[in-house]
């Protein structure tokens, strides 16, 4: 029986749905990420809304921060699961090495026959042509393909990813050419819900202060707003700070791979700030290089190999064999 390419995958990643939801290997972080972002929500609106509702001369205030925090949650979380739950932009692997090299010489080998074997080289990099510049592009070994330009090898997930951004373990997922948008507008989304939970937190404190006289009193009297606001304040420091990390980033066109490696292609891609945030939030995601659902091909068509004289360092004339099969990941 047939069976479907994400059954064949060779990544680390984890498959749902028959294919349709793919997330990386350490997925089971999406729990603990869920907790930070539900478990707190739960309690603002269970103690902190609440005790709004009876504090406010009418209840349509407090029912519109009840609802904006309720939806805006909802906002967050599927942002999540835009990240987490999909194709980051993976390179298709080849199933044989691109445009093999055979050649003779002292490595050569010899079978029982006593026939000579080529054997096989292949340039570790070589140079393509970005924007008219000069790059140079490696070899993977693992996926047996010349990386494009801005693609990197995952070790965690074991895949090579366009525009590989990194490894989130936060999410469970690698951060690529298809979901670094969603990666950025989830975590300064979740900026903007710790300064709302912050803020509405506060106001809580001032109001039950009003009713006690001291803030010491109010603060005894909801520690769960003492909580949330010491819990806001705290995860603002890292969802914060990575935003205006990413804010940077996304101004220079450059991802946390490359500006941490300067000499990668420093600038290259940079074609001014303003076109370098439309470029990351105006322009439609590109689908997916692999449909996981397809069935995988039980046979490959065989072809005959063509054969091309070399000369020989003695003059004699050799016969180099390459087979068409070997097909090499094209660049653009």
């Amino acid at each position: 029986m047939a069976r479907r390419v994400y059954q064949e995958w060779k990544g680390r990643n984890i498959f749902l749905f028959k294919g349709r939801l793919m997330f990386g290997p350490d997925a089971g972080s999406l729990v603990i990420t869920l907790l930070l972002i539900v478990a707190p929500i739960v309690i603002f609106c269970t103690t902190v809304a609440r005790n709004l509702l009876h504090e406010f001369p009418t209840y349509n205030p407090a029912y519109v921060i009840l609802v904006v925090t309720i939806l805006y949650t909802i906002y967050v979380l599927v942002l999540l699961f835009l990240t987490s739950a999909r194709d980051p932009g993976l390179v298709p692997r080849n199933s044989n090495p691109p445009e093999e090299e055979i050649c003779y010489g002292s490595s050569e080998t010899a079978d029982v026959s006593g026939r000579h074997t080529p054997t096989s080289r292949l340039p570790r990099t070589k140079v393509v042509f970005e924007n008219g510049v000069p790059v140079e592009v490696r070899y993977c070994k693992t996926c047996m393909i010349y990386r494009p330009p801005r693609c990197s090898h995952c070790s965690v997930c074991d895949n090579c990813v366009e525009r590989f951004d990194h490894h989130c373990r936060w999410v469970g997922q690698c951060i690529g050419l298809r979901n670094y948008r969603y990666f950025f507008l989830f975590v300064s989304s979740s900026a903007l819900l710790c300064v709302f939970i912050f803020a509405m937190s506060a106001l809580n404190i001032k109001f039950v202060m009003d009713d006690r006289g001291t803030l010491w009193k109010a603060m005894k009297e909801s520690p769960a707003s003492v909580i949330l606001m010491v819990y806001s304040f705290i995860f603002l420091w890292f969802v914060g700070g990575l935003t205006c990390f990413h804010l940077y980033l996304i101004g220079r066109n450059q991802t946390t791979h490359e500006i941490f490696r300067p000499g990668e292609a420093s600038g290259l891609y940079d074609r001014g700030c303003f076109r370098n945030f439309l470029e990351v939030f105006c322009t439609k995601t590109t689908s997916s290089r692999i449909n996981f659902r397809a069935y995988e091909q039980d046979e490959m068509p065989m072809r005959t190999p063509r054969e091309v004289k070399i000369e020989g360092s003695e003059g004699d004339s050799r016969t180099k064999v390459q087979d068409n099969l070997d097909a090499e990941f094209s660049l653009h």
